[in-house]
């Protein structure tokens, strides 16, 4: 199987591919027409709709995003929108949109490397949008926006600690003796995971294991008192104790840590339906390398899964899972960790790639869906390694093939492709306040 899998397409195989992705490719409108949200209404009856993109800084993907994900709301009951992000700043988005509470996100949330991510105009316009929208709606009908993602972890602490100030000083006390013992490193975690793992310093699991287990152990008395305020405590407590361990994986391999981190994101998916209670259905906003099934891709191969494979596994088709790809334009990205972000020129897709299929096809926006009975035709076309391009918060196109191509069979890989020829960069909001530095080990920002 996995001989299949790693060998590569032969020539003549691939130049099959393009005419039957034009047979069955459907040309997309401008992501603010009618039209375009239409052709995903086929989608409106699964649990979750995973969508997809190919870099962090590129408008069009935004735009398409937000435009599927409206229609979902409006169209098909859609309740929930998570995103690969830090959950205390989404959380602040959240209070603004469901009209919870201040909440001046424009100025205090995503600060941190890499800004412009969530710090975007289209990311405003999608926001602006959900505000109005939520605001026709009863409070509990309102749809959430939250974040996934791991890596919030001196935030998530003072959180915790705000909402015990408030609920239990004598809880709070006790978490702040907890916590302590990330005082010297809670603005650099990494030295945190280097201490314990490679110079034997004492870690920090009992203790965040422990104040997780006080909030759960308390679980029905705040419920019933204040269940958002609570709920959103106990996750930032589990993003704490899942970061704890993630700044200690990373030092045994890549692997590992991005396991953990892809597992904290599917397992915060699960707690938000559960939260949201029966028929809860969420879109969930990450890259294409987190949302489409990492069995079909080299990285599986070496050893790693991720949301898309864990939300097909545990839902079937009940879970979507749609990817993004362009072939050149420009995109917002830094050329290394922490870095300055500048707008670069994206390189022509290369020869060997799935990109140069959808090219060759010459429809220069489409959406291509395999998920039908009928579309065998087309994952057969589909079903053999590829080449892929994935461009996080880091490009580099000096050594692109290296950096950011790696193999991928399609068919399996996503239920459908949204394809945009030529795109653009994001545009950052200006700079927020600062706080904190918590470093992304994933090499190019995925």
């Amino acid at each position: 199987m996995l001989q299949r899998f790693t060998r590569r397409s032969s020539e003549a195989h691939r130049s099959a591919i393009a005419p039957v992705l034009r047979r069955h490719a459907e040309v997309l409108p401008a992501p603010d027409s009618a039209g375009f949200g239409e052709l995903f209404d086929r989608y409106g009856e699964a649990r979750v709709v995973l969508i997809g993109e190919a870099s962090h800084g590129t408008s069009d993907f935004y735009r398409a995003r937000a435009a599927i994900t409206r229609r979902l709301i409006e169209r098909h009951g859609f309740d929930i929108v998570a995103a690969e992000a830090d959950w205390p700043d989404a959380g602040r988005i959240d209070r603004h949109v469901r009209g919870l509470g201040p909440s001046a996100w424009k100025r205090q949330a995503f600060t941190r490397f890499p800004t412009w991510m969530w710090r975007n105009t289209d990311v405003e316009a999608f926001v602006r949008w959900l505000r109005a929208h939520n605001q026709a709606l009863a409070p509990e009908r309102r749809v959430e926006f939250r974040g996934l993602d791991v890596y919030s972890l001196s935030n998530s602490i003072h959180e915790v600690l705000r909402y015990l100030e408030r609920a239990d000083p004598e809880l709070a006390r006790k978490a702040r003796e907890r916590y302590g013992c990330f005082s010297p490193w809670q603005d650099d975690p990494a030295v945190y995971g280097h201490l314990v793992e490679r110079a034997g310093k004492a870690s920090c699991e009992e203790a965040v294991v422990k104040q997780l287990n006080s909030l759960l152990a308390r679980r029905l008395k705040r419920l019933a008192a204040d269940g958002e305020a609570f709920f959103s405590a106990t996750q930032n407590a589990r993003v704490v104790r899942a970061a704890e361990q993630y700044y200690r994986a990373m030092y045994h391999g890549r692997a590992e840590s991005w396991n953990l981190r892809d597992r904290h994101m599917f397992d915060t998916l699960q707690a938000l339906l559960e939260h949201r209670g029966p028929g809860a259905k969420a879109v969930v906003w990450a890259h294409n390398s987190h949302i489409g099934d990492a069995t079909a891709t080299a990285m599986g191969w070496g050893g790693r899964f991720n949301l898309g494979q864990l939300c097909r596994t545990a839902l079937g088709r009940d879970a979507v899972l749609i990817g993004m790809g362009t072939d050149r334009g420009q995109v917002a990205a830094a050329d290394h960790w922490d870095g300055r972000m500048h707008i670069q020129d994206v390189l022509p897709c290369r020869e060997d790639s799935w990109e140069r299929q959808f090219l060759r096809a010459g429809i220069p926006a489409s959406l291509t869906d395999w998920r039908a009975p009928e579309r065998g035709e087309l994952r057969e076309a589909l079903s053999e390694p590829l080449l892929e391009r994935a461009i996080g918060v880091i490009y580099r196109p000096q050594t692109e093939r290296q950096s950011h191509y790696s193999l991928a069979v399609l068919a399996e890989q996503f239920d459908a492709y949204v394809w945009i020829e030529e795109t653009r960069a994001v545009t950052p909001l200006p700079a927020g306040r600062s706080t904190e530095r918590e470093d992304d080990t994933y090499p190019f920002g995925l």
